[in-house]
């Protein structure tokens, strides 16, 4: 029966399409449609979801020596991203006890992975735990110089694998020559006596503060295994130079010449000696100013020989240097020091020259002790602060402050000295600008009972080198110093910046003397900084360091024990073993005769380099200088340094009125300067956890 239609819908006597049946399609149900784009819809969530995993995951803060043990056990186990698990496993090393080595081993295996700079550091940790526990680390050793054999912790393993063999331990010199390793090694070398003193040339370029050094250069020089070259003596003496060592160095140089930079250095050298010593230097810097006048060097000499003062140096000696070096600034600002000439050209002309700057202060001071106060507002507006370090620029502005308000100038005084607190926050003119602002800030010396000093924060180095700052974040401080000198090992830091960054590098390794000498000077270079740009800087100048020994002995002598923090960064940095020319030893630099007289009996040396004995006497004899001055800091603080005998012949009525001023009319510059720095240290440490810029 026909129906029309057929069983598939279709007219029966239509006529067939031309194309083939079977290729053609029927038209999709909407069902149908919707499957693919369904499929693309999720398959785009998908890779949107991950997307958004992988940048939430980026986001999560990294993590740093502040991360509590249990986070970072937490991302060690669980973490999905590998590198943060490694992460987490190199920051937990410093917790696993150097006397539980095994630990150390756990944490450090399988981490050596992959070409990136955290796996030859894994590597390198992972051979030392397995010696300390006193297994073989041949292979670890062997994997670490095959896979990496340009990087530093590849210096460790040559020292390793070099214990019996020297060819090793020399590829060590020539590769890694200012890595600790290798300054290890150049001291090892031996027992020939050639090799000896291979090993003394090694650590005079490279390394003359290396614990050890000091005594192989002099041995040596005094008997070397064969004839040493001018230029071999040249180093040996610049590296007796550098340990100031000034008489050595030039005995080790003998009757010749060294070269040009190494001429300066032992001439800075001398002059710090005896006066035999100072006249011998005086004579090689003059010679060296008399070569070639556009070398750096000769101006640089010349720059020393102008700050030294008569009768060493005389004005006479000056005007007979060639006229480019005559006619620089440092000699002008010399003889308008001397001479009393006119120093406005000399100021308008070199305005950024750091003998302008001494200039102006000079001048200015005096003038203010002889209540010039217009010559001296004149004069501390000769310079605009900003061409000046920020440390500088606040000692301007606060006594441009104090001329101003002399002359009836009351809002421009408080301008300069909130200008002050701007600049540079943690100084003694911030403290002393808060006083004339009229807030009263406290200053606190006796404390009523035990105060603990807080540990430092750690804070990022922001090197702008991301391995560099990779290492710091991980508590690696020491991979990090060697990644540093490895970069750049005969390169002396110039800028400030440079000067910063690797003060803190020091300072992460426990070089505290060098390392806050590094950052004194950036604070003396930096022109036109200001408080932000600064702030590292400015929080690195004041570490806190033996907190312990310092609260437990405060404590026990009524004092606050930022004060001997304040004391300690000024005398020794916090170096413990450090003694002076004059023979004072230790933390708080104390002379065996007052340390035997504070003890009730003798004292050793070795008991006055522990940090512990060392301030338990130094807070006793503040403690003492405190009470005999009734707590009065300026006369307590100068005492410290120049004895309360002197002190007490400098006392009169500007003490009370005028305290700033009094400082500046105390006749011993190096006290005037120390009084300046102890009592801005103490603000510092004072008011630091509670201002920023």
């Amino acid at each position: 029966m026909g129906t029309g239609l057929s069983g598939r819908g279709e007219p029966q006597n239509a006529k067939a399409p031309a194309a083939c049946p079977a290729l053609s399609v029927p038209n999709p149900s909407p069902a149908s449609r919707r499957g693919p784009l369904t499929l693309a819809l999720t398959v785009a969530g998908s890779a949107a979801l991950l997307l958004l995993g992988r940048l939430l995951l980026l986001q999560r803060p990294l993590p740093t020596p502040d991360s509590s043990a249990l986070s970072l056990e937490r991302i060690r186990r669980w973490d999905p991203d590998p590198e943060r698990r490694r992460e987490a496993s190199l920051l937990l090393l410093p917790a696993a006890s150097t006397d539980d080595p095994s630990r150390q081993s756990q944490l450090l295996q399988g981490q050596g992975w992959g070409p990136g700079p955290l796996a030859p550091v894994a590597l390198k940790r992972a051979a030392l735990a397995r010696e300390a526990q006193g297994l073989s680390a041949t292979s670890e050793w062997k994997e670490l110089l095959q896979r990496f054999p340009q990087v530093p912790p590849s210096a460790d393993a040559l020292y390793s694998l070099g214990r019996e063999n020297l060819s090793q331990r020399m590829e060590l010199l020539r590769r890694f020559p200012a890595h600790p390793a290798a300054l290890a090694a150049a001291l090892e070398l031996g027992p020939q006596p050639v090799q000896r003193q291979q090993g003394a040339l090694h650590l005079a370029r490279w390394g003359p503060r290396w614990p050890g050094a000091g005594v192989r250069l002099r041995q040596i020089c005094a008997r070397p295994a064969v004839p040493l070259s001018t230029a071999q003596r040249g180093t040996l003496a610049v590296g007796l130079a550098r340990l100031g060592d000034g008489s050595r160095a030039l005995s080790c140089l003998g009757s010749g010449r060294a070269e040009p930079s190494q001429e300066l250095e032992i001439g800075r050298a001398l002059l710090r000696g005896g006066p035999a010593e100072t006249k011998a230097g005086v004579a090689r810097l003059l010679a060296l100013s008399q070569g070639d006048s556009q070398r750096p060097e000769a101006l640089e000499a010349v720059r020393v020989l102008a700050q030294t003062p008569a009768p060493t140096v005389t004005p006479a000696q000056l005007r007979q240097l060639p006229e480019p070096l005559r006619l620089s600034a440092p000699v002008q600002a010399r003889l308008v020091r001397d001479g009393g000439g006119d120093w406005r050209p000399l100021l308008q002309r070199w305005p950024g020259d750091p003998a302008s700057w001494d200039l102006q202060w000079d001048l200015a001071r005096s003038a203010l002790l002889k209540g010039k106060v217009g010559e001296a507002l004149a004069l501390l507006q000769a310079l605009p602060p900003d061409s000046l370090p920020p440390v500088l620029a606040v000692r301007q502005l606060f006594w441009l402050g104090m001329a101003q308000q002399q002359l009836g100038q009351q809002p421009a005084a408080r301008r300069s000295w909130q200008a002050v607190l701007q600049r540079w926050p943690w100084s003694y003119y911030a403290w002393r600008s808060r006083v004339q602002l009229g807030e009263r800030p406290e200053l606190r010396l006796t404390a009523s009972g035990p105060i603990a000093l807080p540990a430092e924060p750690w804070r990022p180095l922001e090197s702008g080198q991301p391995p560099l700052d990779q290492l710091w974040r991980l508590g690696l401080n020491l991979e990090a110093w060697e990644h540093w000198r490895q970069e750049r090992p005969s390169a002396t830091p110039s800028s400030p910046q440079e000067l910063t960054l690797e003060g803190r590098l020091r300072q992460g390794v426990g070089d505290d003397w060098t390392g806050l000498g590094q950052l004194d000077e950036a604070s003396l270079r930096w022109a036109g900084g200001n408080c932000p740009t600064t702030l590292p800087l400015q929080r690195a100048l004041l570490p806190v360091r033996h907190g312990e020994a310092f609260s437990v002995a405060a404590a026990r002598h009524g004092l606050d024990p930022t004060l001997l923090l304040a004391v300690a960064r000024q005398e020794s940095r916090f170096t413990p073993g450090v003694g002076s020319v004059a023979g004072a030893i230790g933390l708080l630099q104390l002379m065996p005769e007052t340390a035997a007289e504070l003890a009730g009996g003798a004292v050793s040396g070795d008991q006055l380099r522990e940090p512990a004995f060392n301030a338990e006497l130094g807070a006793r004899y503040l403690s003492q200088l405190l009470s005999l001055w009734k707590g009065d800091p300026f006369l307590a603080i100068a005492s410290y340094n120049a004895g309360p005998g002197a002190v007490a012949g400098w006392r009169d009525a500007r003490l009370e009125s005028d305290p700033e001023l009094w400082v500046e009319a105390i006749p011993y510059p190096e006290t005037r300067l120390y009084v300046k720095k102890v009592l801005g240290n103490l603000w510092g440490y004072q008011d630091k956890p509670r201002q920023a810029c």
